[in-house]
């Protein structure tokens, strides 16, 4: 009985780990995807996103354009924060594969 346990817990965890991997894996082919629009005008990324569902302000004078969408029950939310002359200057990216 032991082994069947201890057989099944090794399966438990590699099953996690390559998962774990997959989604590591898609998290970053998504960043490399979002980020090609780093320094680039907030025009081209309009260009291919089209408008933002959202845009927030910070004190800092910053905009975060920020695109959400749903897939399979999970949100999508890709967020763009552009400077004060409007180059896009960081990219995040959560719930996306």
């Amino acid at each position: 009985m032991k082994l069947f346990f201890s057989i099944l817990l090794v399966f438990l965890l590699s099953g996690c780990q390559t998962i774990e991997n997959k989604a590591d894996k898609i998290g970053k082919k998504e960043i490399k995807e979002i980020s090609k629009f780093l320094q680039q005008p907030e025009s081209e990324l309009k260009i291919e996103m089209g408008e933002p569902d959202e845009i927030k302000d910070d004190a800092k004078g910053s905009k975060f354009y920020i695109y959400k969408k749903k897939k399979y029950g999970i949100t999508c939310e890709k967020k763009f924060e552009i400077d004060q002359n409007n180059m896009i200057i960081g990219v995040s990216s959560r719930g996306c594969f």
